[in-house]
Parts: structure tokens; sequence; C-alpha cells
């Protein structure tokens, strides 16, 4: 397909967090960027340990 990962656009609580994990596992490929608010600006860089720890917590 020539994708190499995925953009979460609407990630906006801990609630909805868990579907980063269903994306990955049903597409195979990793989540490189999530956004944290309404702009471009707010696309950051996906951070897979500190993501789970903030679950976890």
């Amino acid at each position: 397909t020539g994708l190499t990962g995925v953009v979460l656009t609407k990630l906006d609580g801990t609630a909805k967090g868990g579907i980063v994990f269903a994306i990955a596992k049903e597409l195979g490929l990793p989540v490189k960027y999530i956004g944290v608010g309404e702009g471009v600006v707010d696309l950051m860089p996906f951070e897979p340990r500190a993501f789970s720890e903030a679950l976890l917590s």
C-alpha cells in the first residue's frame, strides 16, 4: 500500500486512547503523529511509551 504510518488527529482524552492500539493492530502500522488540538500546529510526534504510561497512571 505504500503506507508507513498513521496520523491520528482526534485524540482528546484517555477514554478514546485505546483506539491507538486497535488501529496499530488492525492496520499493522505504527501511529506516527497525534493531534492534541484543533490546528496543524497541534500535531505532535507520537511517543508510545509516554502514551502507555499516561493510560496506566
